[in-house]
């Protein structure tokens, strides 16, 4: 008789129930009105529309720079080792500074900048997790991050806010991954190479969201001129968080198989 698959160690639950609990907090709308002290809306009404549509093609750049350069700056023949979290907070801080002191304008500067430090910091906890930061299944994993970001009002639980975003990427992810693995690592930075291409204007539309609530933040009446600081330590944490739980369950998943952690992740969240 075939024999069942294990059933998660206490402690993998444990770490599940943690990753879990992170992806469905409350999205960055929320912390943003938190840390700045006012609805994230105010910001929102000073935004100009014309820099909402502007965002999604800035998002879908930035993205494409990040998946070519960021690996760069790791050694990944170091193996597993604990993330530096602190050391892309301070980077992601000052870089929201230099961009909060040029307002709007300083974003198409900034969001490019910040985007790498974030992809970095992701890259930099994929690799604690034991991934290969060079592979290119690594890459297209760390890219999703940027996807998931958190639930947000239209999803319809937790399962919608992890497990589809990461189905309705799955597609485009594969593609992606194959054309870097015939095209050599130099493939990331091709942004016309379709299956890239495709990929990366999926995850921008929904790291446009992120960014739209990211600059409303800067522009809240009154936060004054550490907002710019401020948001973007904020907003390093909020995907650092993010990688962390996705990354855990890759994890996981490599254990134990995708299908059962599945599973008691939804098991998880029906006791929620």
């Amino acid at each position: 008789m075939p024999q069942s698959p294990p059933a998660l160690s206490p402690s993998d639950l444990a770490a599940l129930a943690a990753a879990r609990s992170t992806l469905e907090s409350p999205g960055l709308a929320m912390r943003l009105s938190d840390a700045v002290g006012r609805p994230i809306e105010k910001g929102m009404a000073r935004l100009p529309a014309s820099w909402r549509r502007r965002l999604g093609g800035i998002a879908q750049d930035a993205l494409g720079r990040a998946i070519a350069v960021a690996a760069r700056t790791l050694d990944a023949d170091a193996g597993p080792r604990t993330a530096s979290p602190r050391l892309h907070k301070l980077l992601g801080s000052v870089s929201g500074g230099a961009g909060g002191a040029f307002g709007l304008p300083g974003l198409t500067v900034e969001i490019p900048l910040s985007t790498i430090l974030i992809m970095r910091a992701i890259l930099d906890v994929a690799r604690a997790h034991g991934e290969d930061i060079n592979a290119p299944a690594t890459r297209m994993a760390a890219l999703e991050v940027f996807a998931l970001g958190g639930p947000g009002s239209a999803d319809d639980g937790i399962e919608t806010g992890y497990y589809a975003v990461r189905a309705a990427l799955a597609s485009a992810v594969s593609d992606a991954s194959r054309h870097v693995a015939s095209q050599g690592l130099s493939g990331l930075g091709q942004q016309g190479a379709p299956a890239i291409a495709r990929l990366l204007s999926m995850v921008a539309a929904r790291y446009k969201v992120q960014l739209t609530q990211k600059a409303a933040g800067m522009l809240v009446p009154g936060v004054g001129v550490g907002a710019g600081v401020a948001v973007n330590l904020l907003f390093m944490t909020h995907f650092q968080a993010v990688s962390e739980a996705h990354f855990t369950i890759r994890r996981l998943e490599r254990r134990y198989g995708t299908g059962l952690v599945r599973n008691a992740y939804r098991t998880a969240a029906g006791r929620g």
